[in-house]
């Protein structure tokens, strides 16, 4: 069907442009708002008729007749409705949209993917400063990075995963200190324990650990404590070390592997920081004032000036983000997503000024940006708001332990980055049809049980004759498959994982009603064959959403 839509787009082209040279190019189809109106939609004759000073309702009957004179639509289409001043409403013979069942079940788990295009992309996500264990809106980032990473691997692209994190800020200095007063016999309420002090219990395992002189290894690094509570350089590395392998545990369970560890202070050993710095001077980027470096960002768009060099000395947050933008380009990465919080807004047109002043031939624009916002979490009806493992947040394990690693990724994938969420535990772990990744897991495994029922051989239903697809039911199911390709490119487009879950959810329903209204496993053997295939179809683009968001799509529940 696919393939008939593209064929029945060039014919919609080649009548536009008989109707006005050029206007080929405005051939699209839309999906009609009413799904009796038909199968696409085309509203090229009112976009036509106003360059062309003529009625666009009259101008839609010329390109009705038009089209119904092709052979392409008099092998493909039943009909043709104008409506309105001018829409043209076109159905699809049953044949036409039997074709699905074969290209999914030909393609299989490359149904919907894309050819290599033989550019990279870089995506940049959770980039948790290594200072206590992931929170569940690190949970929310992960899950999000890794959709979008799948996403753009089925448009062609080759993709490449990197956590950054700030290995030697003052919130590293804090662990090292926290760790060491642990060592030293202190914990939090003593007198001696600095408000600023990190509490979770984690806090007294690595003191624990550093104290018995253990070896922890995580994947950028390996160190073996000293066990001395005044060796506050080796508390601070051993530290590091251990919640580095904790972060690794997380999203281990989290299934999310990154293909690079990038270390802030590289950029200031390798002289990135400075070298950057340089280039906005020489660029005629920055001025001195009041004993501190400027970087005129309002000269692309930031409401005001910003400090890059405080006066004493030390650089502000953003500049190290510029240096490591341009680092990335420099890497061969022309297209970069950074998913961050909504807290990291502020820092955007700084960034994107800093690497336009830089003159490095970055273009405006870069990098792309998803911003996400936090999550509450909600169990027994009340929010949950402290781990007493983290001391003062829910961590992402608690969210997996507590309900599934299918579950917290299908959850936390459910709404725009940018709009706030309520997780409900309680929810998470039913099952029934009010929890959605139940609901969608639920259809996959209902196809598996009639396949298993039948017992043939599943290889066969490629060849099975479909002509008995002609039920209204079977027809609808058919046209939300052929739906997933272009929703899998519209969703890459718009950084849009959540697309993903509602076509999901759209399909299991569609499969659910399909399977309500028509025995599959029926004694005739044709009908049968045909009604196995367009199950058969139908879980297979269950299985490949489902591993988009990085959740499993079981046999048996």
């Amino acid at each position: 069907m696919l393939k008939i839509k593209q064929e029945l787009l060039a014919g919609l082209a080649s009548a536009l442009d008989s109707l006005s040279p050029g206007a080929g190019a405005r051939a699209a189809f839309e999906s009609p708002k009413v799904a009796a109106h038909g199968d696409f939609a085309s509203t090229a004759a009112m976009q036509l008729a106003k360059p062309l000073k003529l009625n666009p309702r009259q101008l839609g009957e010329n390109l009705r007749e038009l089209l119904l004179a092709q052979p392409v639509y008099q092998r493909w289409v039943s009909d043709i409705d104008l409506a309105g001043p001018g829409f043209l409403n076109i159905r699809l013979k049953p044949e036409a949209k039997q074709q699905i069942v074969r290209e999914v079940l030909q393609a299989g788990e490359a149904f919907g993917t894309q050819a290599s295009n033989g550019h990279k992309l870089m995506v940049e996500f959770v980039s948790a400063n290594p200072t206590g264990p992931l929170h569940v809106g690190h949970g929310r980032q992960a899950a999000l990075g890794d959709a979008i990473c799948n996403l753009y691997s089925t448009q062609g692209w080759s993709v490449h995963r990197e956590f950054y994190y700030n290995d030697a800020g003052v919130q590293i200095g804090t662990l090292a200190n926290s760790t060491q007063l642990r060592a030293q016999g202190f914990k939090p309420g003593d007198a001696q324990w600095p408000e600023a002090a990190y509490n979770g219990d984690y806090i007294q395992d690595i003191a624990n650990d550093f104290l018995a002189k253990k070896t922890v290894k995580a994947d950028d690094r390996e160190f073996t404590a000293s066990g001395d509570v005044q060796d506050l350089d080796g508390i601070r590395q051993f530290a590091v070390a251990y919640l580095r392998h904790e972060q690794d545990l997380d999203l281990q369970a989290f299934a999310v592997k990154f293909d690079h560890y990038y270390l802030e202070s590289s950029l200031y050993s390798s002289g990135r920081v400075a070298a950057a710095v340089q280039k906005l001077v020489d660029a005629g980027k920055t001025y001195e004032q009041d004993g501190a470096l400027w970087l005129k960002s309002t000269d692309y768009g930031d409401d005001k000036d910003r400090v890059m060099r405080k006066s004493d000395g030390s650089f502000t947050y953003f500049v190290p983000d510029v240096a490591y933008h341009i680092a990335k380009w420099e890497r061969g990465f022309t297209k970069v997503i950074n998913i961050q919080g909504t807290d990291h807004h502020g820092t955007i047109a700084r960034v994107r000024a800093g690497l336009q002043a830089a003159g490095v031939g970055i273009p405006q624009g870069y990098p792309d940006y998803v911003l996400h916002t936090m999550v509450r979490v909600v169990k027994g009806g009340e929010e949950v708001k402290i781990s007493k493992r983290a001391g003062s947040y829910v961590t992402l394990r608690d969210l997996i332990e507590w309900t599934s690693k299918d579950a917290v990724r299908f959850f936390l994938l459910s709404r725009k980055p940018d709009t706030e969420y309520t997780f409900d535990v309680d929810l998470a772990v039913q099952k029934n049809n009010d929890n959605p990744v139940y609901y969608v897991q639920y259809a996959h495994a209902r196809i598996c049980s009639v396949l298993a029922s039948w017992g043939g051989d599943a290889a066969s239903l490629a060849d099975a004759d479909l002509a008995a697809l002609d039920s209204a039911p079977a027809q609808a199911l058919m046209l939300l498959l052929a739906k997933y390709p272009a929703m899998l490119s519209d969703a890459a487009r718009d950084f849009a994982p959540h697309d993903v879950t509602f076509y999901l959810r759209e399909l299991a329903a569609s499969y659910h009603s399909y399977y309500d209204a028509e025995r599959i496993l029926v004694d005739d053997e044709a009908v049968k064959k045909a009604r196995l295939a367009l199950v058969k179809a139908t879980a297979q683009v269950l299985h490949n959403g489902l591993a988009v968001l990085g959740v499993s799509a079981p046999q048996k529940m």
